[in-house]
């Protein structure tokens, strides 16, 4: 069931289109407005001009060009304490050890369900229990 209100703007950052089109259309179903970035440095891009609007963001780890690691430290440049969920095949604990020093607001592995995705933003965004639209 989709939500009427807007919940939060969400940018979305994978180079994997497939990646980007599913947590668009997962997201959105779930009241989310997203913008997506193909790559690192349009993620960046779009963040440095969007960044007041912009409420979290679903960021690959791997990428082409700037990774995820790089990403992330322009991001917090831009804007310090930015909700930024990490989002990788590998598992959680290999991952989150190459972003140490900076501060991630969670992890998603891939593939993920629609309600682990949705879950999670509600987790950062929405940190009072009872405020979950899955529960």
């Amino acid at each position: 069931m989709q939500e009427k209100n807007v919940r939060g703007m969400i940018l979305v950052i994978d180079d994997e289109q497939i990646a980007r089109s599913v947590a668009k259309k997962i997201l959105e179903r779930f009241g989310f407005m997203v913008l997506s970035a193909r790559d690192g440095r349009e993620g960046v891009d779009i963040f440095s001009k969007r960044y007041t609007e912009i409420a979290a963001v679903l960021l690959d780890m791997s990428m082409p060009d700037l990774n995820g690691r790089e990403v992330l430290r322009q991001m917090t440049q831009i804007r310090p304490g930015v909700q930024v969920i990490l989002s990788s095949g590998y598992n959680e604990q290999n991952v989150v050890a190459n972003f140490s020093g900076l501060e991630l607001a969670g992890f998603v592995q891939k593939p993920y369900q629609p309600a682990t995705l949705v879950r999670k933003f509600e987790e950062v965004l929405n940190p009072e229990p009872g405020n979950n639209v899955l529960n």
